[in-house]
């Protein structure tokens, strides 16, 4: 296996802000523009210039209508966030969805054993505020990975309900499964759902990489006495065939992401955006040389195998999801396991693909 970078890959860069370049009121060929169109331009430099709006850089898709949070993903995101507490599953979503027609990335939750949502509460308000909805499953025993996939099961319908808060408002064909522990193992089992996009594994529980298909994280701590690093080690180096990053957190215990996260925190939004925001700051993260994680002296050791280097966050959903009204949402979980196949019409990772 090709490693791209390592922690001890130690080498620091930092780049400097450059000016804002001037209105351009005097560049000849706009003589040939009408005066509107020339007002119109001014304005958007002056707005590039004190940040107002964020133009595309490196050949990468911004994240559009979330705001940019720079590289401070372990910061509190720009949204207000609200809590909606249900028999199955607990919401955690910004106060305002749907601004400007804006969906929303969906996350899907897995507690740890005896666990419920309330414990990671910090943590789950932190994902909300970054604009993602967050479904969390209120059980502590969600290794199957069904109760979890559940929650999208929810979503979708309340996105197809009239009236509802969430109606026409969560972007169902861009999804997330992370969990702790127990919730780690089902998360992985869960991804083998073709709706899922993604994967975030925090010192996953009796987990299985059988069927791995989608990009995934693995988080470990040095000092977990419940889940070794190097069985977390193991999940990476058996997930070659995606794109996949293991870090493993310098005296992190099996009880590192209880509350807000603790030093998972930052790590884990940065996947979650970049795989479904397109936020380009967030690649540096994981990929390069001089990768965030590559260069940090908070972990002990950093890997990324090397389809990472290649992959890209996901391309839209070929159909956009239905918004036909239904009546009243349903919260059973699914009757049958995750498929561990993805249809060829709904394939969006060439390496699944292909």
């Amino acid at each position: 296996m090709t490693e791209l970078c390592s922690s001890n890959d130690r080498a620091h860069g930092a780049g400097r802000p450059t000016a804002a370049p001037p209105p351009p009121t005097h560049h000849p060929r706009l003589a040939r523009l009408g005066a509107a169109t020339r007002r119109r331009l001014v304005l958007l430099v002056l707005l590039v210039g004190v940040g107002v709006v964020a133009l595309p850089t490196g050949g990468q898709a911004q994240t559009v209508g979330f705001g940019s949070v720079g590289t401070a993903f372990d910061r509190t995101g720009p949204f207000a966030v609200t809590v909606n507490a249900e028999s199955a599953h607990t919401y955690y979503a910004p106060t305002t969805l749907g601004a400007g027609g804006l969906r929303h990335p969906v996350i899907l939750w897995g507690n740890g054993t005896f666990n419920t949502p309330s414990t990671y509460d910090a943590y789950l308000r932190h994902l909300a505020s970054h604009g993602f909805i967050v479904a969390a499953a209120n059980t502590s025993n969600s290794g199957s990975g069904r109760e979890i996939l559940a929650g999208l099961d929810n979503l979708t319908t309340k996105d197809r309900t009239a009236g509802n808060r969430f109606a026409g408002k969560v972007d169902v064909g861009r999804v997330a499964v992370m969990g702790y522990s127990q919730g780690g193992g089902g998360a992985m089992a869960a991804a083998r759902d073709p709706r899922v996009d993604t994967t975030i594994a925090i010192q996953p529980w009796q987990a299985s990489t059988s069927g791995i298909r989608v990009p995934t994280l693995y988080l470990a701590g040095s000092s977990d006495a419940v889940v070794s690093a190097s069985s977390v080690r193991g999940y990476f180096n058996a997930s070659s065939g995606v794109p996949a990053a293991y870090a493993n957190v310098r005296g992190a215990t099996h009880f590192e992401v209880l509350g807000d996260g603790g030093r998972f925190r930052g790590p884990a939004t940065a996947w979650a955006r970049y795989y479904l925001m397109a936020d380009a700051n967030a690649r540096s993260t994981f990929i390069g040389a001089s990768c965030t994680l590559c260069t940090s002296s908070a972990l002990t050791e950093y890997q990324a195998n090397a389809r990472l280097a290649t992959s890209g966050p996901i391309s839209p959903p070929t159909t956009p999801p239905s918004t036909t009204p239904t009546t009243t949402p349903t919260t059973a979980p699914p009757t049958t396991a995750p498929p561990t196949t993805r249809p060829p019409s709904t394939c969006r990772w060439w390496w699944w693909c292909r």
